[in-house]
């Protein structure tokens, strides 16, 4: 189960990709194969009767997310902009084609739009029970 959760995963982000290319007008030739920008073993046990969730994520100018947490795994993409995350301590930084993986309960501090004047956007993918919501608010 956990190959095909995987393979699903893969699926979903080279179809995201693909509709994006498509949508910016640069799609690929006909017959290009998909490109795999992220693999991730996920190291949860009881796969069976898993949800998986794909969201997009809109960032304004400047936005700063309250922290928050993740209960599942998650799979980030981002489609426009630079984003500056805080997880778990850590500063990373990613821009447009970077894909990343948090593992659950992670501390998100803060996520912010680096832009003082464009938009940032990702594409999130979350698996987990169908009973967990995938996002959070820290409590203050």
């Amino acid at each position: 189960m956990k190959k095909s959760t995987i393979m699903f995963l893969s699926f979903c982000l080279a179809f995201t990709l693909n509709a994006k290319a498509q949508d910016s007008g640069n799609a690929h030739a006909k017959g290009t194969p998909p490109q795999v920008i992220l693999t991730q073993l996920i190291q949860t046990s009881g796969l069976k009767e898993q949800e998986v969730k794909m969201v997009i994520v809109n960032f304004a100018p400047g936005e700063d997310l309250a922290a928050h947490r993740h209960p599942i795994p998650t799979f980030g993409y981002v489609l426009e902009g630079e984003l500056e995350s805080t997880f778990d301590n850590k500063v990373y930084r990613y821009k447009v084609g970077d894909a990343f993986y948090e593992r659950p309960n992670g501390l998100h501090a803060r996520t912010r739009n680096l832009s003082k004047d464009k938009p940032a956007k990702l594409i999130a993918f979350f698996v987990g029970d169908k009973a967990k919501p995938f996002l959070v608010p820290e409590k203050k």
